[in-house]
Formats: C-alpha cells, structure tokens, sequence
C-alpha cells in the first residue's frame, strides 16, 4: 500500500476545512493530517486535533493558545499562535500538500511559503490569486510545485482539461448560481439585509463567500483566479449565470467543441479530487440524477444591477495592482455589511472608489501588493466612515 499523502489544513474550522476532513474520514488510508489551523475557533480546533492527531496544530489569534496548548500537548500534538507561526509550518518536511482554505487575504503568505518549500497546493482560497496572481504563478513554476484548485467552478474547468492540455482553450465558461437576488433590481437590492443575503439557495459557505456570491463579486474573483489557474486572457474568459449549478463550467475548444462537468453542488467532490489527482478516489457522496432535472436553465448575467463582476472584469483587463485594490477594499465592505453599516448596493460604491483613488501600478512586487491592500483598506473605511 502507498503511503497516505500528508495534509496541512490552513483553515481547518471553516466549510472547506470541515469538509475536507469529512473527505479524510472516507479515505485514511489516502490521506493523513499533519497540520491544522484556526483563525478563532479554537474549540473545534481541538476537537479536530483530538480526532485526526495532527503533528502541529496553529491557532492565529494568541488569546487562545493557553487554552489549545493546555489540552493537546499532553496529546503530543505541537501548539503554535500567531498568523506568522501558520506561514512557517507549511514549510515543515513532513508535509505532501498544503489545502488553503483560510479566507481572504490571509491566504497569500502562507501559499508563497509553501511553494517555497515545494508543496503541491490544493487553493481553496482564490483571493490568493486574485492579488498576486503572476508571482505565485511563477513561483509554482520555478519550485516546481502543482496548484490544483479546489473552488467546483476551477475544478470543473481542471477535469475538463484532463487529457486535453496539448488542446488550446478557445475559452471558458464559469457558471454562477445567481445567488440569492438572480433578477432582483437595483430598487429591490437597496433594502435587501444581511439575513437574505447569507441564504444562498445551493451551497453551504462561509459569510464572506456567501455574501460574494449575493453580490457576484464571487464570481468576478473566480474570473481573476481562472486567468492565472489555465493562462488565459480576457476575451476567453465568460459567465453564464445557471441556477441549479449542476454545471459546474465549461471548456470551449478550438474546434468548436464544449466540455463540461456536472454534479450535485458538494464541495467534496473537488476537494477530494484536488488532493486524489490524477486518481478519483470511491465516494459515497450523493449522485446527480437527470430524473430529478426536468430542465437546466442558463441566462447571461446582468453586470448593470450586479456591477461587482463588471468592476472584476475591468480589474482584469488592467491588471498590475488592480485586482489588489479590488479585493481589499472588497473585503472590508462585506465585514461592513455584515455588521450592518454599509447598504448592500454601496459595497459597489466604495469598491468602484477605491479603484480610481488608490494608485495604480503595472507591474507590482510582492511588497508593493503588500502596501496596496493596507492603503486600500485604509481607503475603504475613510469611505466607510462618510456612509454612515
């Protein structure tokens, strides 16, 4: 028998997380949990450290370490705090692959420290490219190291490509739910709350990607990963909004053919594929059934009413530090509008403003990425404050 692949879980708390070792459950003769980590969540930290006995657990926020220390180094499991502590145990030798499920920002470091230490990447966690999408391409290639994303759409587009890489993609289509306010106005959407927004009507996320998805800001976020994911440019990069999401997306080749991948929403499908590649790995999730389908709709998405995927598309084709900007000032309004202090319809305002406001660079290094998104974010709440 081989050796089961050694997994660090950079987010082990969050959908993804939880869901990935739900895949672990099924297959711990595939797959063995080295690392875990937690931003808060430090009580689900340990009872997964409990079950999975893990070398080295991480909880980012420190308040907490006394309290994880105290009940799993007796266990022999290593305790570390602090955001720093989880962009240096990916780099541990006892680690095969690394799934980044963290949230936002908070993802990149911990990816560039991994692929420099020659992990194969499992990205859950797109923001990652969306900032600084041409250096950690690069680094993937001078290291080495595999990224095989984890999101249904990228993975869709992944299984497509299988045995199709020597093909050229003429483009591909990322399909999107709608999410809760597929063919709302903008009159509608101006009093919608955060309790409609959070109730996405087929997949089970976090609050932040939840409310990405209201706002298709989600989706403009996958467009920016999917050009870095399969090299691709603008014009080969299309949405089609697809209510039932059992197509996950499509590929177009050259010759004018499309393949697709279909499949019940459940992320554990391209989660355990993602960690499985090249092999597919028995499941006993539940499976889709044309009978239970009469039909499957498909319609263009309105970028007018939903300006988050417009603003995402614009950041793509202008590139350099543009998609940065977008995605800090973005991650500041959605905490915003969870808090209920910003309306859902100005998150587009004051991401558009940040946009033209903050400076614009072509060619950005890692530290002017750095810079950009603690100016953005500076930016955001400045505008922020004038809202309400």
């Amino acid at each position: 028998m081989n050796n089961p692949k050694r997994v660090a879980i950079l987010g082990s708390t969050g959908s993804i997380g939880t869901q990935t070792l739900e895949v672990v459950r099924q297959h711990r003769e595939e797959f063995q949990v080295e690392v875990l980590t937690a931003q808060n969540n430090f009580q689900l930290l340990i009872e997964q450290a409990i079950e999975f006995e893990p070398n080295a657990v991480v909880i980012a926020n420190d308040e907490h370490y006394a309290a994880v220390r105290d009940e799993l180094q007796p266990k022999g499991i290593k305790v570390f705090a602090g955001a720093k502590s989880i962009a240096q145990v990916v780099e541990m030798d006892t680690i095969d692959v690394v799934l980044t499920a963290l949230v936002g920002y908070s993802g990149l470091i911990p990816t560039i420290h991994a692929i420099k230490a020659g992990k194969n990447i499992a990205l859950a966690n797109k923001e990652t490219l969306v900032v600084a999408g041409e250096i950690i391409t690069a680094l993937a290639k001078e290291y080495g190291v595999n990224i095989n994303p984890v999101d249904s759409e990228h993975s869709a587009i992944f299984q497509c490509l299988v045995g199709e890489f020597h093909n050229p993609i003429e483009k591909i289509i990322l399909t999107a739910s709608g999410g809760p306010f597929r063919g709302k106005d903008r009159d509608y959407l101006s009093t919608v709350t955060k309790a409609q927004a959070l109730k996405h009507p087929n997949w089970d996320m976090g609050a932040k990607v939840t409310i990405d998805s209201a706002s298709m800001m989600n989706k403009g976020l996958e467009v920016i990963e999917a050009k870095w994911l399969f090299g691709l440019q603008r014009e080969q990069i299309d949405v089609v909004v697809h209510p039932q999401s059992i197509v996950h997306s499509l590929v177009q080749f050259e010759d004018g053919s499309l393949k697709a991948q279909l499949g019940l929403p459940d992320m554990r499908i391209p989660i355990q594929f993602a960690l499985s590649f090249p092999d597919r790995l028995k499941s006993d999730f539940e499976r889709f059934d044309f009978a239970n389908f009469a039909s499957l709709d498909f319609e263009a998405p309105d970028m007018d009413t939903f300006r988050n995927l417009r603003l995402a598309f614009d950041s793509l084709e202008r590139g350099g530090n543009a998609p940065c900007i977008l995605n800090a000032a973005n991650e500041i309004v959605v905490e915003a509008f969870l808090k209920d202090q910003i309306g859902f319809l100005e998150m587009s305002d004051v991401i558009e403003e940040a946009l033209t406001k903050v400076e614009y660079l072509k060619e950005p290094s890692l530290e002017d990425h750095i810079e950009t998104d603690s100016r953005t974010r500076e930016l955001a709440k400045e505008l922020l404050l004038k809202i309400s």
